[in-house]
């Protein structure tokens, strides 16, 4: 085992293993460290890069966010699928993604693979089951980490250090605090090796993190439901609530469904116990449960596959069977279906707005989904510049340090346009960084 390189990567995900590759196609030596037992992290279950096409675009529907950070992944991402396919992975042709984006279908694991065989082949290491426990400075420079792998305590020493191991999501106590304090009880969508090692290894070194009202990327999915596997990230996934209506425990809509999936999720977990109830007529079961929400990707009817798993759901042939609505749920059905029919008379002057999706939900039958948010990694993190080194709260870099992927915050905020292109992107640019 090699304990000098010219870059130590923390985590063997999507930013990791692209920043090492690229260090690596530079000239330098890389080790990656990676806690699971396996490289890929939360990558691997995913299977699209997208993001907004312009600028422009990204500004508006990502108004909040770090300016240079949210233009670097326009402005990189053509280049970084010239990237990919320079391994060998093929990249399909752009299809629409939401109303904004434009997303290429890649084979995630093949590309991961390839990045774990050039490394290799450059004389890099790949090493899993490592845990860091510290990082190794000099001054206020950064240098190291030492970490245990197989039982055995190391220094790792190298020119420059990347955290890039997948956000917090898996630590209880950090997500409660910096989303929400019901964010621990709800379900995780993502590997549950991202508990937060980076964030811990770059605030002890002086890192700002932020920002604090930034959220999370997930999704909702039926509530009282348990992924089974990564297969089920996708499967129990509720994209069609852009064009369904969400009520909460006081049978009232809070939110512009129509601002994604994703957006709603955030909304849905400051709502009173994180629960909703999800309403769709047979115009949005026909088109949007039973269609695939990706163009090419395979369509999965989330009703039935949730009432086959036993989900707390049903079918209302009319708004009047509303009032059926079993009592121990905790909604008051006939008022829900009241507010649908107010939904359906004010048109474009429904409050909340329904921006997008205007048409109403008069359509029986009515398929109703008890759903909670989950969450796949927080947009709260470490950060960074737009050459992916990691801020001091003053704005000055620290010395040695560079951070990618999910550890990082700033990118997105209230607002989401693809995590694997942003993991691309700042991978790429991080392993220029360390071998500039």
């Amino acid at each position: 085992m090699d304990s000098t390189a010219d870059l130590l990567v923390i985590g063997a995900g999507m930013a990791g293993l692209t920043a090492a590759a690229r260090a690596t196609a530079n000239g330098a030596t890389v080790t990656v460290l990676e806690k699971g037992s396996a490289t890929g992290g939360s990558a691997q279950f995913a299977g699209y890069a997208w993001t907004a096409p312009t600028r422009e675009m990204m500004s508006e529907i990502n108004p909040h966010g770090d300016r240079a950070l949210r233009n670097a992944i326009v402005d990189d991402f053509a280049a970084g699928l010239d990237w990919i396919r320079g391994r060998g992975v093929e990249c399909a042709d752009g299809v629409p993604v939401l109303r904004y984006g434009i997303g290429h279908a890649f084979d995630t694991v093949q590309y991961l693979d390839a990045c774990v065989r050039e490394i290799k082949a450059g004389g890099g290491q790949v090493l899993t089951d490592a845990e860091v426990r510290s990082l190794v400075t000099d001054g206020d420079t950064v240098v190291g980490a030492d970490a245990v792998v197989g039982g055995e305590s190391v220094q790792f020493r190298a020119g420059t250090v990347l955290l890039a191991t997948g956000g917090f999501q898996a630590n209880h106590e950090l997500i409660d605090e910096h989303l929400h304090a019901n964010a621990s009880q709800l379900p995780l969508r993502s590997n549950p090796h991202s508990d937060g090692g980076g964030l811990r290894l770059a605030t002890s070194v002086g890192a700002d993190i932020g920002p604090r009202d930034a959220g999370f990327y997930g999704h909702l999915i039926p509530a009282g439901l348990k992924f089974r596997d990564s297969g089920d990230f996708v499967e129990l996934s509720l994209y069609y609530s852009e064009h369904a209506l969400l009520f909460n425990l006081g049978n009232k809509r809070f939110y512009d469904e129509t601002q994604g999936d994703h957006l709603t999720a955030n909304a849905l977990m400051e709502q009173p116990e994180s629960r909703g109830l999800l309403v769709a007529d047979a115009r949005v079961y026909e088109e949007f449960i039973c269609g695939s929400y990706v163009e090419g990707a395979v369509a999965v009817d989330k009703y039935s596959e949730t009432a086959k798993r036993g989900g707390r759901c049903g079918i209302a042939a009319t708004l009047e069977d509303f009032e059926y609505l079993p009592e121990e749920w905790g909604y008051d059905g006939a008022a829900i279906a009241e507010e649908i029919r107010k939904v359906n008379a004010a048109g474009q002057k429904v409050f909340p707005p329904r921006e997008y999706d205007f048409d109403p939900l008069d359509r029986g039958p009515y398929y109703i989904i008890e759903t909670t948010p989950a969450v796949t990694f927080p947009l709260v993190g470490i950060r960074i510049d737009e050459n992916a080194s990691v801020l001091r709260a003053d704005g000055s870099p620290i010395p040695g340090l560079l951070a990618a992927g999910s550890d990082v915050g700033g990118i997105y905020r209230r607002a989401y346009a693809g995590g694997i292109s942003a993991a691309l992107v700042f991978g790429l640019r991080a392993g220029d960084s360390a071998t500039r």
